[in-house]
């Protein structure tokens, strides 16, 4: 099997912008684990038992459940616990395990910004695939440079999910997915954009990356809150023109 080649990410903090709540937090993370590169449609194929078209293209057209789901199968695969438990749909995040999972909001932000503060860690035309190239779908990973955390393509190619709501008061069980895609203009490959989908939905252009690192808490860790998520969920003050809560 390929193996999942993963990089040490050192303890250190990211500040996240809520654009609807005009909110900035920091965010202070433990050392994790994160994924060199994008899950591969090989990796995929040997994990789960289907058919790959496209070895050394990410894994794409993939929804949030099935994103977790693949987690835990690798998880199980390398014989570790695995970090996800489900009652139908409805998923359970075992911050202390140390199986494979998606990587938090904050997580996936500090490890694409590797210490830049800029939009981009670098030249676009150099570290990712966009509009501006022309393809009309996802790429071979590692084909651009890397950010100084030895991280490719987490710019550009395919989105990733990542475990967080995005905004539980306007878009109910949406997952957040961060850093833009083949298809997109340069304004939406940015480190600092957000998008989301229902945990069923699934795009040509939406991957995965892995996350690993167990955290002595429960219910809450690398800036993700179960309590958090209940109480953004609640819909507070005048929300934007054209907009209803979506509870």
């Amino acid at each position: 099997m390929t193996d999942f080649e993963m990089a040490r990410i050192p303890a250190g903090s990211v500040r996240l912008h809520d654009a609807r709540r005009k909110e900035h937090r920091t965010i202070e993370l433990q050392a994790f684990e994160i994924g060199v590169y994008a899950v591969t449609q090989e990796q995929f194929a040997e994990v789960l038992g289907v058919a790959s078209r496209y070895p050394r293209r990410p894994a794409s057209d993939l929804s949030w459940l099935r994103a977790v789901r693949f987690c835990n199968a690798a998880s199980e695969w390398e014989g570790l616990d695995p970090a996800y438990t489900f009652d139908g749909e409805d998923v359970t995040w075992h911050v202390d395990s140390d199986g494979y999972r998606l990587p938090t909001e904050a997580e996936w932000e500090y490890a694409c910004r590797a210490g830049s503060t800029a939009p981009h860690y670098g030249p676009l035309p150099e570290i990712a695939w966009t509009a501006a190239d022309g393809v009309r779908t996802p790429q071979d990973v590692g084909g651009r440079m890397p950010n100084l955390n030895g991280l490719f393509d987490t710019l550009g190619n395919v989105w990733e999910w990542c475990w967080d709501l995005i905004d539980p008061a306007r878009y109910d069980e949406y997952r957040v997915f961060r850093g833009g895609g083949y298809a997109d203009d340069a304004w939406s490959v940015r480190a600092s954009v957000r998008r989301g989908g229902a945990p069923r939905m699934h795009h040509e252009d939406v991957g995965m990356r892995l996350a690993r690192g167990g955290f002595d808490s429960e219910g809450e860790a690398q800036g993700w809150s179960a309590a958090v998520d209940a109480a953004r969920a609640v819909s507070g003050g005048e929300l934007p023109f054209g907009w209803t809560p979506g509870r």
